[in-house]
């Protein structure tokens, strides 16, 4: 199904384009028209005051739920603001059914201050892999889009993360360690070497879009919510990168993983920075 959906005939490429134009239609109906025009009842705070809720994030979400679903019958939606509201829509991850997942808004902080510095994410999975994912930066005006097997483009081009000129301080975005347990915050001090450069993540899908473009090195993050990674981690891949939890195996979607993990430029960058979150812990 998933297969018959992305890639069609031999270079048939509607779906992906149909996906890239839903996730556009969201965007430019819910989250730019409330850009920098939030009303203070639009903003609600979950689990504290670095969890923010908008009306956009909710609005576009419901909107691409709609969008998706019809594009792809039999697909369900796991998005961030849907596993708020009900926990087990979660469990979707590891059925049989096409999964899309959706965070309607990433970097919701920056978004309420009027940044630039957020994005929507979407990814296309099937029992447990990604194959497919978008990532739209709207006041940026960048696209990044991954199939798995088949590459990444930014804006329609390829792009290729690269990798580190030799002996190069590392320059690594992470989780702050002040939300993390007291091991996950060991590891990820770790980070804090000469060899390293490290400071605090903004939003997770534009710091993977860094890493896959080459002007990041590579990311550390200690949670796992699939919705902020599943389209990044694929992205990061498809643009030849690496990615690996702190055990060595690859992060799993569905959640269990050994945390910190980290998606870099190259294999030898991700082994890097695993040997200094290790050291760390």
């Amino acid at each position: 199904m998933i297969d018959d959906f992305l890639y069609g005939t031999a270079g048939h490429t509607g779906p992906p384009a149909e996906v890239e134009a839903a996730v556009r239609a969201a965007a430019a109906a819910e989250i730019m028209p409330r850009h920098r025009k939030l009303a203070a009842h639009e903003i609600i705070e979950k689990s504290g005051p670095h969890d923010l809720v908008t009306a956009a994030d909710r609005l576009a979400e419901e909107h691409l739920t709609a969008a998706l679903t019809k594009l792809l019958p039999g697909s369900v939606v796991v998005g961030e603001e849907s596993v708020h509201a009900d926990p087990a829509v979660y469990d979707a991850l590891g059925g049989d059914a096409p999964v899309w997942i959706v965070d309607p808004v990433d970097g919701t902080r920056q978004f309420v201050r009027g940044e630039a510095g957020f994005c929507t994410l979407v990814a296309l999975a099937h029992r447990g892999e990604v194959h497919a994912s978008w990532t739209y930066a709207p006041v940026r005006g960048e696209m990044a889009i991954a199939v798995r097997g088949r590459g990444a483009t930014l804006n329609g081009a390829p792009i290729r993360s690269g990798a580190p000129a030799p002996g190069a301080v590392l320059k690594v975005a992470m989780s702050h360690p002040d939300y993390t347990t007291e091991a996950q915050k060991r590891a990820l001090l770790g980070l804090r070497t000469e060899s390293i450069a490290a400071r605090p993540c903004g939003s997770a899908g534009l710091e993977y879009l860094a890493v896959a473009r080459g002007s990041l090195d590579a990311v550390a993050f200690n949670w796992e919510y699939a919705w902020d990674h599943a389209a990044g981690l694929l992205l990061v891949t498809e643009a030849g990168g690496a990615q690996s939890t702190l055990s060595g195996a690859p992060f799993r979607i569905a959640g269990g993983n050994d945390l910190p993990f980290t998606a870099a430029r190259d294999e030898a960058t991700a082994q890097r920075v695993l040997a200094a979150l290790r050291t760390g812990g």
